[in-house]
């Protein structure tokens, strides 16, 4: 099992091979698979936001945002990237993650 070094930008929305191709936010190492999941990550999240620009010039479907289901599937995505990024990043990485207002630990279960 290869782990690789990848580069992630949140921002963006971008999984980068070389530190040096564009700006990005996070280091992580992972398998070919776990990157892959960055992208499908990404993918959705892009998705979710064409929907909602395409939504948001339909004046009738103007809702507010937290009675809004689309903006409700951005937001879980959103903390599954970061949740995703904690798991194979630094630990100064996961400290700043841990920070964020929605992030929440897995909880341990106990037997």
């Amino acid at each position: 099992m290869t782990l690789y070094k990848v580069y992630i930008s949140v921002k963006s929305q971008q999984v980068y091979a070389y530190p040096d191709e564009s700006q990005w936010e996070f280091e992580v190492t992972a398998t070919r698979n776990e990157i892959k999941v960055f992208e499908r990550l990404f993918y959705q999240l892009k998705s979710v936001q064409s929907r909602n620009f395409l939504r948001a010039h339909e004046p009738m479907s103007v809702k507010p945002y937290h009675v809004d289901g689309e903006n409700d599937q951005y937001d879980r995505r959103l903390k599954k990237v970061y949740a995703w990024i904690h798991e194979f990043t630094s630990e100064e990485s996961k400290r700043f993650i841990e920070q964020l207002p929605y992030f929440q630990r897995r909880m341990e279960v106990q037997l």
